[in-house]
C-alpha cells in the first residue's frame, strides 16, 4: 500500500528540475484528463508521455508506465497510481487536502488506489463517459463572463424594482398613502425602543417623509445604473442591498413578495461575488470567488427544487392529479392574454405540462453542479421553464432574477471564440489585485451561516416538523429581519376559483360607479395585459385580499378610507377614477367570481371574462360626518 512518505520507486536526482507527471501518450482518455491537470497546475509540473520520457528513468519498469501515471520529484522519489495523481494535484493549494487524507486517514489510500485501478483498467468505458458528460473539453471551466452578466443583470433587476416602486411609493406608504410609513415607525419606536433597529433594519429610522422615500428610490436607480456600467460593483451592490432592505421594511405587505426576498438574497450574495476594485467584473483578472459562486448555485437549487417540493408536500390533489394547470391560468394573480389561450388547451395537454414542470423543478436542480453537458441541459430546462412562466403570467421581476441565476451555470467555453479572446486580452491587460488571505478567513463564517440557514429553510419545504437545536433556531430568528436567506415555493395550494373584489362609489347610496384598476381583472371585455417586470403592488394585494376576509386585511380598510378622502397618490394607483371631482360619499366592495370565457362560445365572442356576483365583500363605508 502506498504511504504518504514512502515512494514506490527511487530514481536519479534532478536538481533544479520541475516535478514531472508521465502518462500514456497513446491513450485518448489519458491525454484528455492530462489537459485538465495541466490547466490546474500550470507551470508547477512538467507533463510528458512515457513513450518519450520512459528512457530517462530506467529504474522504473516500462509496465508501470503502461499501467498508470507516474509522478517523479526532482529529489528522486517516484509514485504511481492514485498517489501520483494526488501528489501532482498537491502542487496547487486546493489539491493538498486530498493528499493529506491519502496519507493520514485510515482506509482512504486503499479506496483511492482501488478506484484508480478500476478506472485505469476500463479506460475505454470511462473515455466514452467522459465524452458523454464533458464533451471534448474537460479543462476546468472559468466563469468570467457569467459573473459579469450576472452582476449586470442584478443591477438591471434592481433598476426595474426601484423604478417600479418609485412610481407607487406615495400611494402605498407615503404620508397620504394606504399604509403611511412615518406614523407606523413612530409607534414602533415607542413600543420597541432601541431594539427596533435590529428587528426592523431600515434607513427610514432617520426619516420617513415622502421626499426621503423618493430619495431612497432615486439613489437605488442611480446605483443600479452604476452596476450595469460596471463601476464600483461591490460598493454599489452593498448600497443597493441596504436601500432595498430599508424600503422593504417600511413598505411591509406591499414589498414582501417572494421576488422581493429573492432580490435581497441574490443581491447580498452578488456583493460577495463582485470584484472589490473600481473596474467592472468583466475586466477583473481574478476568477470569481468559489464560495460566493457556490452559494448562488445553492440559492438556485433551493429556489427551483422547493418550488416543486412544496406543491407535493402540501398534498393538494390538483398537483398530485396533474390537473392544476386546468385552473391555474385563470386563477393566477394577474393573468395575461396568452393565459386565456393556454386555458383553452385540452386537459391531457395540461396534465402533460404539469408532469414536465415537476420533472424540471425536482430533477434539473440536481444537475446544477454536474459536469458540463448535464449542467447545460439542466440550464436549458430551467431557462425554458422561466420563459414559459413569463409568457403566461405577470410575476414582476421574478423571471429576470431566476434567469440571471441560471447564467451562473454557463461557463466561458460556451460563448463565441471572438468574445472569449476579447475577454482574455482585457483580463491580461488589467492589473492583478493583491490577494489578501484574511478576507477569505473573514468571509468563511458568513458563508457557513448562509449555507446552514438555506438548508433550514429548504427543510421547511418538506412540511415535516423539525425541532432545531437552540443555537440554530436563534440564528434563524436573528437573520430573519435581514431577509437575505429565505424559503421559496409559489402556489403550493392551487386556487380553484377566482374571486375578485370590485370597489364602487356612490354619491347618494343608490347609483354606484366602479373604480377600474390598472392591471387586475375588472371590465370583462378588457384584454388581460402584460406589465412585467413592472410590479403593480396594489393590484397583486387585491388578489390576496379576495381570497380572505376584509377583517383580516387591515390595509384594505385603509385603502377605502383614502378613496373616500380622495387622496391623489392613492387614486393615482388606479386605472380609472369614476369621480374625477369630489370623492364619493359612500364606498362598497363587492365580491365576484371571474372565469375565463371559452373560445367559440357566445361568451367568448363577447369578452375575455365572465363573472357572477357572490355578495358584499365589506360593509358600505362613509366618512364620519358625511
Amino acid at each position: 500500500m502506498h504511504g504518504r512518505h514512502v515512494p514506490e520507486y527511487e530514481v536519479a536526482r534532478r536538481p533544479g528540475a520541475r516535478p514531472i507527471l508521465i502518462f500514456d501518450g497513446d491513450c485518448g482518455f489519458c491525454r484528455l484528463w492530462i489537459e485538465r491537470w495541466r490547466a490546474r497546475t500550470g507551470d508547477a509540473i512538467e507533463y510528458a508521455p512515457y513513450q518519450e520520457a520512459a528512457s530517462r528513468y530506467p529504474e522504473i519498469p516500462r509496465e508501470a508506465f503502461e499501467r498508470s501515471v507516474v509522478y517523479v520529484e526532482p529529489e528522486g522519489a517516484a509514485w504511481s497510481g492514485a498517489a501520483a495523481a494526488l501528489r501532482s494535484l498537491a502542487s496547487v493549494t486546493s489539491g493538498r487536502k486530498w493528499l493529506a487524507l491519502y496519507g493520514r486517514l485510515p482506509g482512504f489510500a486503499g479506496i483511492a488506489e482501488g478506484i484508480y485501478g478500476y478506472v485505469a483498467g476500463h479506460r475505454r468505458l470511462f473515455s466514452k463517459l467522459t465524452r458523454l458528460l464533458w464533451g471534448t473539453q474537460v479543462s476546468p471551466p472559468s466563469y468570467f463572463l457569467a459573473r459579469s452578466l450576472f452582476l449586470r443583470l442584478t443591477g438591471a433587476t434592481y433598476l426595474v424594482a426601484f423604478l417600479s416602486l418609485w412610481a407607487q411609493v406615495d400611494g402605498l406608504v407615503g404620508s397620504r398613502g394606504i399604509l403611511p410609513a412615518a406614523p407606523w415607525l413612530d409607534s414602533l419606536a415607542e413600543r420597541l425602543g432601541p431594539e427596533r433597529y435590529l428587528l426592523l433594519p431600515t434607513l427610514c429610522w432617520l426619516d420617513a417623509s415622502d421626499p426621503f422615500l423618493h430619495l431612497l428610490c432615486g439613489a437605488g436607480a442611480l446605483f443600479s445604473g452604476l452596476v450595469i456600467l460596471g463601476i464600483l460593483p461591490r460598493l454599489c451592490l452593498a448600497f443597493l442591498w441596504i436601500l432595498y432592505l430599508s424600503l422593504a421594511g417600511v413598505c411591509r405587505t406591499f414589498l414582501n413578495f417572494q421576488w422581493d426576498l429573492l432580490l435581497l438574497e441574490s443581491g447580498f450574495l452578488a456583493i460577495l461575488l463582485a470584484p472589490a476594485g473600481p473596474r467592472c467584473a468583466l475586466l477583473c483578472p481574478r476568477p470569481p470567488p468559489r464560495a460566493a459562486f457556490a452559494l448562488l448555485r445553492w440559492l438556485l437549487f433551493r429556489l427551483m427544487f422547493a418550488s416543486g417540493l412544496v406543491k407535493l408536500s402540501s398534498g393538494d390533489p390538483s398537483w398530485w392529479g396533474l390537473s392544476a394547470l386546468s385552473r391555474h391560468y385563470e386563477t393566477q394573480p394577474l393573468p395575461t392574454w396568452t393565459a386565456w389561450y393556454a386555458h383553452q388547451l385540452p386537459a391531457w395537454f395540461q396534465s402533460a405540462c404539469v408532469a414536465i414542470m415537476f420533472a424540471i423543478e425536482l430533477g434539473a436542480p440536481f444537475f446544477i453542479a454536474a459536469p458540463r453537458r448535464p449542467r447545460y441541459i439542466a440550464c436549458g430546462a430551467l431557462v425554458t421553464l422561466q420563459i414559459l412562466i413569463a409568457a403566461m403570467g405577470n410575476y414582476g421581476f421574478f423571471n429576470l432574477l431566476a434567469l440571471s441565476l441560471c447564467l451562473l451555470l454557463i461557463d466561458d467555453g460556451v460563448w463565441p471564440r471572438r468574445m472569449r479572446e476579447g475577454l482574455r486580452r482585457a483580463r491580461e491587460s488589467a492589473p492583478v489585485p493583491v490577494r489578501r488571505r484574511w478576507r477569505s478567513w473573514a468571509v468563511a463564517p458568513l458563508v457557513c451561516v448562509i449555507a446552514l440557514l438555506g438548508a433550514v429553510h429548504l427543510a421547511g419545504a418538506f412540511r415535516v416538523p423539525i425541532e432545531w437545536p437552540s443555537p440554530i433556531a436563534s440564528l434563524v430568528r436573528w437573520a430573519s429581519p435581514f431577509r437575505s436567506v429565505n424559503g421559496y415555493g409559489l402556489f403550493s395550494i392551487m386556487t380553484m376559483s377566482r374571486p375578485e373584489i370590485v370597489v364602487e362609489g356612490s354619491e347618494d347610496g343608490r347609483t354606484w360607479l366602479a373604480y377600474e384598476f390598472r392591471w387586475k381583472p375588472g371590465d370583462t371585455e378588457r384584454r388581460p395585459a402584460f406589465m412585467a417586470p413592472h410590479m403593480p403592488r396594489l393590484d397583486w394585494q387585491m388578489w390576496f385580499a379576495a381570497l380572505g376576509d376584509y377583517r383580516s386585511t387591515p390595509w384594505f380598510q385603509s385603502f377605502l378610507g383614502r378613496l373616500l378622502e380622495g387622496s391623489p397618490p392613492t387614486v393615482a394607483l388606479l386605472g380609472r377614477n369614476p369621480f374625477p371631482g369630489p370623492p364619493p360619499r359612500y364606498l362598497r366592495a363587492l365580491l365576484y367570481e371571474y372565469r375565463f370565457t371559452r373560445a367559440g362560445t357566445p361568451e367568448g365572442k363577447a369578452g375575455w371574462w365572465s363573472r357572477e356576483l357572490k355578495g358584499p365583500y365589506s360593509p358600505v363605508l362613509s366618512l364620519t360626518g358625511n
